[in-house]
């Protein structure tokens, strides 16, 4: 049985980590409640944008625009994984991790097998597991989500657009956690590149006969790929809320079970002092009844 020093000691120690999780949970909110902001206002705007893009697929006439819809042969693959820059947030980044693997290893297990499966990784989480990993990391942006803005976001699909174009993948997907609310994160892995004009279509798609000025090639040309840096943006965003959700569910019951362990704590406390008091006592009584023989 722990003396009442030991019990102290670690009855402090919890309390000291309890009062962290709950300002590390009280911080999460905050910043949720900003991340949530930025994804409710970009949603519509990008659906906006998806239906345009839906509407001008089926028009699309000129070569440097059809390479993003036209389907080739899958040889080079690249995967982009969406994690966070901190820990601490449940089991958030191990599943966006195992989510990509998944992915690699059923989905493109012979470009992984040919050495043609390339991985960048948006977030120091992903970046420290798929950098030691055997495939080809080419690139990282491990700092992107400490402060994610369209700037960021539309200088990393650039790099990506750039890289497709010049041939060197034919296929692009991001895995990443879309947020549906504080307590709930999807795993996602959604195909980037070529554009899959079936996803973009919905119900409330209408289509459209579009006169553009001052010429439709000039406008498509500087559009789509706006479009698509956009709906990258808004992956970043979305994980970025799901981390802050993700934090905040988890320093919360972080919070309850020091709780717990607290109220095990001071009971074993009480019981431990009350053991030492009885032996007190009864040495006590022992030494007076000695001396009265």
């Amino acid at each position: 049985m722990a003396n009442l020093k030991e019990v102290r000691i670690r009855i402090a120690s919890v309390t000291s980590t309890q009062q962290i999780t709950k300002a590390m949970k009280l911080v999460s909110a905050t910043k949720l409640r900003r991340a949530q902001n930025a994804i409710t206002l970009m949603r519509p705007y990008a659906v906006k944008l998806n239906g345009i893009l839906s509407n001008l697929s089926d028009s699309i006439d000129v070569d440097s625009l059809k390479v993003y819809f036209d389907t080739r042969p899958v040889k080079n693959v690249l995967i982009i994984v969406i994690t966070s820059d901190r820990g601490l947030c449940g089991s958030f980044n191990a599943n966006v991790i195992k989510m990509a693997n998944k992915t690699i290893n059923e989905k493109y297990a012979e470009q992984k097998a040919n050495g043609n499966l390339s991985v960048i990784g948006i977030g120091k989480k992903g970046h420290e597991y798929f950098s030691k990993q055997a495939v080809n990391y080419i690139d990282t942006f491990k700092d992107s989500l400490l402060t994610p803005n369209s700037e960021t976001g539309f200088a990393i699909g650039e790099f990506i657009l750039n890289q497709y174009n010049s041939g060197k993948f034919d296929a692009v997907e991001i895995v990443y956690n879309q947020f549906k609310n504080a307590a709930t994160q999807i795993l996602s892995a959604e195909q980037f590149l070529p554009i899959n004009t079936a996803s973009l279509a919905t119900d409330s798609v209408k289509k459209n006969d579009y006169i553009f000025e001052p010429n439709k090639e000039e406008i498509l040309l500087e559009l789509i790929p706006r479009i698509l840096k956009t709906q990258l943006f808004r992956c970043m965003l979305d994980s970025l809320a799901s981390e802050h959700g993700a934090r905040m569910i988890a320093m919360d019951k972080a919070t309850d079970n020091a709780g717990e362990l607290l109220k095990s704590l001071k009971v074993e406390y009480n019981r431990v002092r009350q053991a030492a008091i009885t032996t007190e006592i009864s040495e006590i009584v022992g030494g007076a009844a000695a001396l009265s023989a």
